[in-house]
């Protein structure tokens, strides 16, 4: 069950923080209505993570779906690609 308190609570916010644990984030209302959430370090790097995933699953989507509309292109393409790339950095 998540913890819910006024914002008020805050003029003690070590007894707020307190109540904040992995996956168990407090959740402060102003006026009767939710207004912030205080949450872990660790639920922070696990939103982030699941962020860049999606961001990463859209991508290859969009790249999924370049392919099949404009075509695919072969292996050896990719090669000679990126072989043309290299000589281009080494000048």
């Amino acid at each position: 069950m998540p913890t819910i308190a006024p914002i008020s609570e805050l003029r003690n916010y070590g007894q707020v923080l307190d109540k904040v644990e992995a996956g168990k984030p407090v959740y402060l209302t102003k006026n009767g209505r939710g207004q912030y959430s205080i949450h872990s370090i660790e639920d922070d790097e696990i939103f982030d993570k699941a962020r860049a995933m999606v961001k990463l699953i859209s991508e290859l989507n969009a790249g999924f779906a370049s392919g099949e509309e404009e075509g695919w292109i072969s292996d050896d393409e990719v090669a000679e690609h990126f072989k043309n790339r290299r000589r281009m950095v080494k000048g």
